[in-house]
């Protein structure tokens, strides 16, 4: 790997961090304290909608595509909405959570709303100036460095919550948002790949409907629905399993932020480097029957009542689904990447995202509204039966096919 090109994917690697520490952060520590407050997992389930910003970016991503024609204009719009998300998020650091509930809350919406953006413009930056060829590792960067915002977000932080509180941690968090636009800023080696068409597309808000519209599209859009459906179940509620389990905050920060997270990267480099050597379709295979694998660790350990008494089988069963949906991340990505369409990068790129990170916020919510009805040997077997269905699908469907 030449220098320019590991120098690229290190620019990359710190914007995806960037935009993923607070949001880690916020996601990380609300859970925690409702499920220590007593609230349902369903409840618990439903605070994601906080992430709603990201589930709706598609709405303004045109208008990203339709002004960025050279790598200077990514980089105003990264800077841009870098620069007011650390300001918002200071702006929040001089609140108080316990009084001014609704304003907090407003304002972390409004911040993602900055990183969202940001995401669009990184994303289609990312399409354009990185080969076909390249995609793979690229995106092992992406999932990367949004594993390890949230190794910072929701490890690191909250293990320190309890000793620094939010008036002193969330100065820090605006300041590292800033920091890492040092590497964008100083990369002089970004060039965009050549246009495949002398007169370059402008994108339209039509286009991102237009995209469905797409020959094949569906199968494409089945696989964006279902791949993550067996193992999400398990990530969102690895954190309220624990604290049932009698675990503390401190504890949680430590195997859930830190260890599991670390896995999550590692399990995106291996799964970017597949891409390259074995191919989509392969790759596909393998984490699809992964997915079933782990569903079925944690069901056979917890229905034998080792998995409560044995902090062994805990960790085990972390790194599974962490490791597990840092590969699955980088294949998503590096997917939906191979679709995007020459004008509307960023636009094709939100969409397709979106439609993972909705039909994910969806099977989270019912998958943890199983765990309420039926406890959690019912969220096992119902992410093993979808994990099961999934590696069906996935064995039929070759995603080179879609390029064609």
């Amino acid at each position: 790997m030449g220098i320019k090109k590991a120098y690229n994917l290190g620019t990359f690697f710190t914007l995806y961090i960037a935009q993923s520490v607070p949001m880690a952060f916020f996601s990380a520590i609300l859970p925690i304290l409702m499920r220590q407050g007593d609230y349902s997992l369903t409840a618990i389930a439903l605070i994601k909608l906080i992430k709603i910003p990201w589930i709706i970016k598609f709405l303004w991503s045109p208008l990203v595509d339709r002004h960025t024609k050279e790598v200077v204009d990514y980089k105003r719009w990264i800077v841009i909405s870098e620069i007011l998300y650390a300001v918002i998020i200071l702006s929040v650091a001089l609140l108080k959570l316990e009084t001014q509930p609704v304003l907090v809350i407003g304002l972390i919406l409004l911040a993602f709303i900055m990183s969202a953006t940001q995401d669009i413009a990184t994303d289609a930056l990312a399409a354009r100036s990185f080969a076909s060829s390249d995609r793979g590792l690229l995106n092992s960067m992406q999932s990367m460095g949004s594993f390890a915002g949230s190794m910072v977000g929701s490890g690191l932080l909250l293990v320190l919550f309890h000793k620094l509180g939010w008036h002193h941690m969330l100065p820090f968090v605006a300041l590292f948002v800033l920091v890492a636009l040092i590497p964008l800023l100083q990369n002089r080696h970004i060039q965009l790949q050549p246009s495949q068409s002398t007169s370059r597309p402008k994108a339209k808000p039509r286009d991102m409907f237009t995209f469905f519209g797409r020959k094949g599209i569906v199968k494409h859009i089945v696989f964006l629905v279902l791949f993550y459906s067996g193992i999400i179940g398990l990530l969102s509620n690895l954190r309220p399993m624990m604290v049932d389990f009698g675990y503390g905050m401190k504890a949680i920060g430590f195997m859930v932020g830190i260890f599991g997270t670390a896995l999550g990267m590692v399990g995106s480099f291996i799964s970017g480097l597949g891409v390259k050597h074995i191919g989509r379709k392969w790759m596909h295979r393998i984490v699809a029957l992964m997915i079933v694998g782990t569903s079925t660790f944690f069901l056979l350990s917890y229905s034998g009542g080792m998995l409560t008494d044995d902090i062994s089988l805990i960790y085990i069963g972390i790194g599974l689904v962490w490791l597990t949906y840092g590969m699955a991340a980088t294949l998503v990505y590096t997917s939906s990447m191979d679709l995007v369409r020459e004008g509307r990068e960023g636009t094709d790129f939100t969409v397709q995202i979106v439609v993972t990170h909705l039909s994910s916020m969806l099977f989270s919510i019912g998958l943890s509204q199983i765990a309420d009805l039926s406890g959690y040997n019912g969220l096992f077997i119902a992410s093993l039966m979808l994990g099961i269905l999934t590696t069906i699908y996935i064995w039929f469907y070759n995603p080179q096919k879609m390029l064609q």
